[in-house]
């Protein structure tokens, strides 16, 4: 079988003669195995002879992208078998077979029906063979064979990125290295140049290149500077053929910045700063900023702020605000305007993190000059110290001086000052202070063991500005005085046994002392001067603040003596030297042998004596029946006491008590009691009534007093009328007869005992004048016919 070709493509296949033999090299079975060899015998001897081949062709190639009318022919298949008349038909399978590759089932011409595209696919392996149309029988093996596409410059370079971005170190030297671009070809790159890109710069010269087979891009320029431009924008050809004319191409953009680097130092944009400051500002207050300016950014503008040594170094500080970077001007010690009025400063601004490249370019930092400016103010009161701390004896007497607080005006108007004690810090009043001179005294008496510390706060206050006022405290501390005698710690229970021999420790005693002696106590243990010898016990003083009570006698008798008081004189070593005499009481009781107190009470004695406790109780019954008795007679017999002269409810009869008996004279205290006429003040007194019982649920109003200046007639009325109208009156009358005359009449007295004394008649016809009820004195002494015997 043989294989025929159009004149153009074997004028295409000698043109690329060379690169077709490499691709014939590449693949040698491929033909073999498209070719039907039966191979070489040996016939005894004969020479060799090879079978004639059925199949005959070689591989097929295409061009990409044909854009001609008719479809492209590729080849034709023929088998020696096909005698021409029509009885074989050609069968092709494969890839694309069909769609792409379509053959004549008759000539065995083949034609590529779409256009193709080497970058999709570049070979494709398809299948042939011939079928007898009569017996539907291959008149050959299947075979096998290749079409392969021939490239063409169809595709140009394309970046992997549409935009790239790249930054650079300012100051950077020639050739530094800043990105590398890539672009690729889809083209076949064994095949001619239609793969080989070349790199150019379209924009950014001269401050970049780029290697033209690398695409890196390079610095051209030294010592760019960000400060002068930041961003630089580079435009990137990629072209393929070598870069050769007729070449496509793609381009690409580069956008670089240039990072700061510390290439500039702080600079500030005025030599002198001024600042105004008042005398009184608490430490710490901001006065004002500065700022140096830096071209760098990031840490490399980071600076900091100092103060140089010189003229208010010591007075003034300065603080770097790491947002802002600023220098705050802070008060550092206390200002006085009196002692200096302007300070003169230096600041330094300088860099954070100097670069070690630029050090030669100079130094790093700036000064400028800070002048502030401090203005007065009236200020108050300074004390000469922060606190006072005053040492009293507690025995010191009211009103004495203990110690004094000073203060002065800090102006230099120097105003008077005058002080007082804080009361919020002496409610007790125990202080008081000199408003002049702030000595401060006592004004009432001390005692440490109340209490040892007294905190009290001194106002010193400017009399012109009351305004202007400062505090100070004072910490009194009373010194201890040896003003109390030492007494027992604790109540003692002691007990002596009956059966204790002599010399026994019965009871370790201590005592306590509410001083505090500075070099501690030291207590002393003796027996009263009266009973310097004790002949049931004896006191001895263990040295260490105890005393130990011994028994001096063999044995001790409940029966005759229960109790014993020991007084005992105890005294301490401080001076004045104070003693007090504590006694103990030991009482004696029945022991066991090993001394332990088995009963020391008064029912044991009568237990002992044969009593028993149902006795005792029996006993004790008894009595409180008596007492119960004794006291219900009592009542009944204060009961019958209290009953009221009436009776009877039912017995509301007039009753009129007459008083008519002359009474038995001074001595008679039974009598009616007409001191109450005598003296109207007595009236007041609350005085029971005579016919009804003393109590009553009515309790006794008090009336007006009506003893000044009153007619009797007039007081015996209002007295009716007020107990007419009292709700809580008796249901009963009572008339009591009042023998009130008055206070002095005007008249003198009206006896005519004294008549006979007279030298002269009397003359009475004044009492005319005095109304109906002195008319019968009037006719017995008005007329010159009066009886005068």
């Amino acid at each position: 079988m043989r294989t025929y070709h159009c004149i153009p493509l074997l004028i295409w296949t000698y043109m690329f003669h060379t690169v077709d033999t490499i691709l014939l090299q590449e693949k040698p079975n491929s033909y073999l195995s498209s070719k039907k060899i039966v191979g070489l015998t040996k016939d005894d001897g004969k020479m060799l002879r090879r079978t004639k081949r059925g199949w005959m062709w070689n591989q097929f190639f295409l061009l990409e992208e044909y854009t001609g009318t008719d479809t492209q022919y590729v080849g034709k298949l023929h088998t020696d078998q096909d005698k021409g008349d029509g009885n074989l038909k050609y069968i092709l399978t494969g890839d694309g077979a069909g769609s792409l590759f379509v053959i004549d089932e008759n000539t065995g011409d083949i034609h590529a029906a779409k256009k193709l595209d080497r970058e999709e696919k570049s070979l494709y392996i398809l299948r042939a063979k011939a079928i007898d149309r009569k017996t539907g029988r291959q008149v050959e093996p299947e075979s096998e064979f290749i079409i392969k596409i021939h490239d063409i410059n169809d595709n140009e370079p394309k970046f992997t990125k549409d935009l790239y971005t790249a930054s650079v170190p300012e100051m950077s030297g020639v050739g530094t290295s800043v990105i590398q671009v890539t672009a690729t070809d889809a083209d076949d790159v064994n095949y001619g140049n239609s793969a080989k890109v070349v790199y150019s710069i379209l924009q950014g010269q001269p401050y970049f290149s780029v290697d033209p087979e690398s695409g890196v891009i390079k610095t051209a320029l030294p010592d760019m500077s960000r400060e002068n431009r930041e961003q630089y924008q580079v435009v990137i050809q990629a072209k393929d053929m070598g870069g050769q004319m007729g070449g496509l191409s793609g381009t690409t953009t580069v956008n670089i910045t240039l990072t700061d680097v510390n290439n500039n130092p702080p600079r500030f944009p005025q030599s002198t700063y001024q600042f105004n400051s008042p005398e009184s500002v608490p430490l710490g207050t901001h006065l004002g900023r500065i700022k140096a300016n830096d071209p760098d950014v990031g840490e490399n503008a980071e600076m900091e702020y100092s103060i140089a040594e010189g003229d208010g170094a010591d007075m003034f500080d300065v603080i770097t605000d790491k947002d802002t970077q600023e220098g705050i001007i802070t008060v550092k010690q206390n200002l006085d305007f009196e002692n200096q009025m302007l300070y003169t400063l230096r600041v330094d601004a300088s860099n954070t993190h100097p670069d070690p490249r630029f050090l030669h370019l100079g130094p790093f930092k700036d000064t400028a000059v800070v002048k502030i400016s401090v203005e007065d103010i009236d200020e108050p009161p300074v004390f000469s110290k922060v606190s006072y701390l005053i040492e009293v004896d507690e025995d010191v007497k009211e009103g004495s001086i203990i110690g004094q607080v000073t203060a002065y005006d800090p102006d230099a108007r120097n105003n008077l000052i005058k002080y007082s004690v804080d009361r919020h810090t002496d409610m007790d009043r125990i202080f008081g202070i000199h408003s002049e001179n702030g000595s401060i005294f006592t004004l009432k008496a001390l005692d440490r063991e109340s209490s040892p510390w007294h905190n009290i706060t001194v106002t010193a206050t400017e009399i012109n500005n009351p305004k202007q006022s400062s505090h100070i405290p004072v910490f009194i501390r009373i010194l201890d005085i040896n003003d109390h005698a030492p007494e027992f710690a604790m109540y003692y229970e002691t007990f002596v046994c009956e059966n204790a021999k002599p010399g026994q420790l019965i009871q370790t005693v201590s005592v306590m002392d509410k001083d505090d002696p500075p070099r501690g106590h030291k207590f002393y243990f003796e027996p009263v001067p009266e009973f310097t010898l004790n002949p049931n016990f004896t006191i001895v003083d263990n040295k260490d603040n105890t005393a130990g009570i011994m028994t001096r006698k063999d044995g001790y008798s409940r029966n005759k003596m229960s109790t014993y008081l020991l007084p005992i004189l105890i005294f301490d070593n401080d001076y004045p030297i104070q003693s007090s005499t504590g006694t103990l009481t030991i009482r004696v009781c029945a022991c066991d042998n090993q001394g332990n107190m088995q009963s020391c009470t008064a029912e044991a004695l009568v237990l002992s004596a044969g009593l028993s406790t149902g006795a005792l109780v029996a006993i004790l019954l008894c009595v409180l029946i008596l007492l119960i008795l004794v006291v219900l007679f009592a009542a009944l017999k204060r009961q019958r006491k209290k009953e009221p002269l009436i009776i009877s409810k039912d017995d509301v009869r007039d009753n009129i008590v007459t008083y008519n008996d002359e009474g038995g004279g001074e001595e008679d205290t039974q009598a009616f009691d007409i001191g109450t006429l005598r003296n109207p003040e007595a009236r007041e007194d609350s005085k029971l009534r005579r016919d009804v019982m003393p109590e009553t649920i009515f309790q006794i109003r008090r009336t007006v007093p009506l003893w000044e200046n009153i007619d009797v007639q007039d007081f015996i009325h209002r007295r009716l009328k007020e107990n007419d109208a009292d709700p809580s009156a008796p249901p009963y009358d009572s008339l009591a007869t009042y023998a009130y005359e008055g206070n002095d009449s005007i008249a003198d007295s009206l006896s005519s005992l004294e008549s006979l004394t007279a030298d002269c008649n009397q003359d009475y016809d004044y009492l005319s004048d005095w109304g109906p009820r002195f008319k019968k004195l009037a006719d017995m002494y008005g007329g010159d016919d009066s009886d005068r015997d």
